[in-house]
């Protein structure tokens, strides 16, 4: 007679290998956090024990004025959207709120800028907008608003390393700032001057994956190709896209500028855009979402460098990011609800039509008037 134990059974066996990839997995979690607690949190909460006492010197009216810059940064940024989308495709109220909606994705998955940007494409499909305009857009977008920047960060290390000095730190972002570069430069290359080769490339490689057909793929990329000259021959257009992501970066950087000072300290405008500009280009570097944790590590550390504080440095950047990182979670969910999302524009007629047919079974002057039947007199 068998006992209990004796054997190990095959469900036994099968799940000693999961238990221990489990465990495995679990431990470098923590491991991880470890270190993060150890290297990063640590030596800026030995700072921040000070810094509290500078809590009751704050000026409420610079936290409201960078409440308002921020704010100024992401409607800034929905004129951004707008200009790189076919005339007249979207609201701005409609793009302020597909915007907060992705940027809130984004902060709050593991995937970050990818998976708000699959809902970004989502969103403007339900307004109407063909998808590969929308993904045109977004990309454009994206790369076009990490190259402004990177010069915006250039031209400040240019003023700032004769005043301060160089950094070996502004190397490793300057190097990833010009590798971001050529991939946009080569994308612009391969689509408007070797679009046949890049195209046979692209369906060879896409082509294997489920649902997309080869016809599918030259359509798409053929119509980007035509976006991109487009774009490439309207001056003006470009013009205001560039203004727009100026305008969205100098808002962020000046909203973390006056968090700062609202704390008793104004920082020199190129240590400002130099720290802002390392913090934002590390944070391309998909490692946690949106940058969290290392945004808040490279601002600090840099902005002491700059000679703010380190008690300024900490509560500043710590407010920034209540307001940068934070606060659009709940007011992009909030954004979300109000687009009404669940049914594409011709659907919504239809659902409307619907109800309308439902109230006919009450009024039947509702259904003759629906259905366009003039009623007998």
């Amino acid at each position: 007679m068998s006992s209990f134990g004796s054997q190990p059974t095959s469900n036994s066996r099968t799940r000693q290998p999961s238990i221990l990839r489990s465990y495995t997995i679990r431990s470098i979690k923590v491991v991880a956090v470890l270190l993060i607690v150890e290297y990063l949190v640590l030596p800026q909460l030995a700072g921040a024990r000070k810094a509290l006492s500078l809590i009751q010197h704050l000026n409420i009216g610079y936290v409201g004025l960078a409440l308002v810059a921020e704010i100024a940064a992401l409607v800034s940024y929905a004129y951004l959207t707008m200009s790189v989308l076919p005339k007249q495709s979207l609201k701005p109220w409609t793009a302020f709120r597909i915007d907060m909606s992705s940027l809130a994705l984004s902060h709050v998955t593991p995937a970050g800028t990818a998976g708000g940007t699959g809902l970004s494409i989502r969103l403007l499909v339900t307004q109407g907008i063909r998808a590969a305009d929308a993904a045109f857009a977004i990309a454009v977008q994206g790369i076009g608003s990490a190259v402004v920047l990177n010069l915006i960060f250039w031209i400040a290390l240019i003023i700032s390393v004769p005043i301060w000095g160089f950094n070996a730190v502004y190397l490793s972002v300057t190097l990833i700032g010009i590798l971001l570069i050529l991939i946009f430069c080569a994308l612009i290359i391969a689509f408007t001057r070797g679009e046949r080769h890049f195209t046979r490339i692209m369906v060879r490689i896409f082509s294997k994956l489920p649902y997309l057909s080869e016809a599918k793929i030259e359509r798409t990329l053929q119509h980007i190709s035509e976006r991109m000259r487009s774009l490439a021959s309207d001056p003006p257009l470009l013009k205001k896209a560039l203004i727009w992501a100026v305008a969205n970066w100098l808002f962020d950087a000046t909203s973390l500028w006056i968090f700062l000072a609202a704390f008793g300290h104004f920082v020199n405008i190129d240590g400002l855009l130099v720290s802002y500009g390392i913090a934002n280009i590390l944070a391309v570097i998909p490692v946690t979402p949106a940058g969290l944790g290392v945004v808040e590590a490279a601002l600090t550390t840099s902005l002491v460098g700059f000679g703010t504080p380190r008690g300024v440095a900490i509560l500043g950047v710590i407010s920034y990011r209540l307001v940068n990182f934070w606060l659009p979670i709940p007011g992009g969910a909030l954004a979300y609800l109000s687009l009404g999302i669940g049914t594409p524009p011709s659907d919504r007629k239809h659902t409307k039509r619907s109800k309308r047919l439902s109230a006919s079974k009450l009024n039947p002057n509702v259904i003759v008037k629906d259905l366009q039947i003039p009623e007998d007199k």
